[in-house]
């Protein structure tokens, strides 16, 4: 008997977030960053089932690397500033009169869809903010003289930049010159963190934002093929999701994150040479048939095969002989007997009811093997095709010595769950 193998391999991309908000009635502008992520199965990280994030990092993580790589935070400059409409005044009564900052730090849902009308979540939080502030005129000549910069700035805050006010949090680094301070601040809560200048500031701006955050993504090895894309927006400005305070107004009222989320899966399957040419034979040959007249209990033939997949998939068969829910082989005579066919898949493959796949059979209606999901990526293991005919069947055919009996099946494995 014979049989072909048709083999459909996946490909998929989860592209194009996009972040929403309200707008303040402020500047019209938006700002627009791509973010980008991938997911390849890798054979030395089989057990790795998360994108990575391939997202150029700037601004603080790309001068502090070892700093954000503990928490697994990126940061991305944004080329937005803010000035100031006026002074900050000295010890005010209003903190939004201050140097105040508040970040998205919840986590935000997304749905995203591919072409197919496929959905998953992707979840996204804002866990620093950083800048750098410049003064109009040396910090040692706003406090009054007679002092380094670094304790110029001090004094003109009450403590350094570099120890973020609650409930905000030390981010590990800063940077100051003569006029200016360079920083990040951790934003664990969705709330104001405040400095209140001890001395009043004539003019100051932000010459950027530093945005650290965080992304969940699904897990790739259960998602379909498929662009997946959705759209959220950030507001920047007075009580919008990015709050600068009253006095602090920033150049663009929005903020849009395009993610593009690339994912790249695996399914192949390879039969050793000459393994599409299956012969059922009895346990042990025809010897006890031809010298005892011993009747086989059974034709059977075991076919290896070796499978790489990342993402889930189906087996279906197709025949070129139908009988019932399965394949036939046929004598010159037009007897004709079923062959059931089964498959075996090596460990971290399961049905979609989480259970091993051990010699699932295989009928053209495809139940049972609908769906068939990896927990790992599964790179080269070996799998078993199980050819037979029962004994019921073999009776028959012995009835008809000295004949061959043929035909084809074709086993698919397909992508397209």
């Amino acid at each position: 008997m014979q049989h072909g193998f048709k083999l459909c391999s996946g490909r998929w991309a989860l592209s194009s977030l996009l972040l929403s908000s309200l707008l303040w009635a402020g500047p019209a502008a938006a700002q627009v960053q791509d973010i980008t992520a991938t997911f390849r199965p890798n054979p030395s990280s089989p057990d790795q089932n998360r994108f990575t994030n391939t997202t150029p990092v700037s601004g603080y993580c790309a001068s502090y690397p070892g700093q954000c790589a503990v928490n697994n935070t990126f940061s991305i400059r944004l080329p937005i500033r803010a000035h100031s409409s006026g002074p900050l005044p000295a010890q005010p009564s209003d903190p939004r009169q201050s140097a105040l900052w508040k970040a998205p730090a919840q986590w935000r849902q997304v749905t995203v869809t591919n072409a197919m009308g496929d959905q998953e979540t992707v979840e996204v939080r804002i866990s620093g903010v950083g800048s750098r502030y410049v003064l109009d005129r040396s910090v040692v000549e706003l406090v009054g003289g007679g002092v380094t910069p670094i304790a110029g700035h001090n004094l003109l805050w009450r403590s350094s930049w570099v120890n973020a006010p609650a409930p905000c949090g030390y981010s590990g680094v800063g940077y100051y010159g003569n006029s200016y301070y360079q920083f990040l601040w951790r934003t664990p809560v969705e709330q104001s963190c405040v400095k209140v200048a001890q001395f009043e500031i004539p003019s100051m701006s932000y010459e950027y934002i530093d945005m650290a955050y965080e992304l969940r993504t699904p897990n790739p090895l259960g998602m379909p093929t498929g662009v997946y894309s959705g759209v959220l927006n950030y507001g920047i400005g007075p009580y919008q999701d990015f709050d600068l305070g009253d006095i602090m107004l920033p150049t663009d009222s929005m903020l849009t994150l395009n993610f593009s989320l690339d994912v790249e899966h695996i399914l192949k399957v390879e039969l050793p040479p000459g393994g599409d040419r299956v012969e059922l034979l009895p346990q042990g040959g025809w010897q006890a048939w031809l010298n005892q007249g011993r009747k086989p209990a059974r034709l059977f033939r075991d076919q290896t095969f070796r499978i790489a997949a990342s993402s889930r998939f189906k087996m279906q068969l197709e025949c070129g002989l139908v009988v019932g829910n399965t394949c036939g082989l046929r004598n010159k005579d037009g007897d004709e007997v079923p062959v059931q066919v089964a498959v075996t898949l090596p460990y971290g493959l399961f049905d979609a009811n989480d259970l091993p796949v051990n010699k699932r059979p295989l009928r053209l209606d495809g139940v049972g093997t609908e769906l068939f999901q990896p927990t790992r990526y599964v790179d080269n293991r070996p799998g078993t095709l199980h050819f037979s005919i029962e004994r019921n069947d073999v009776d028959g055919m012995l009835e008809h010595p000295g004949t061959t009996y043929s035909g084809s099946a074709t086993v698919i494995w397909d992508s397209e769950v």
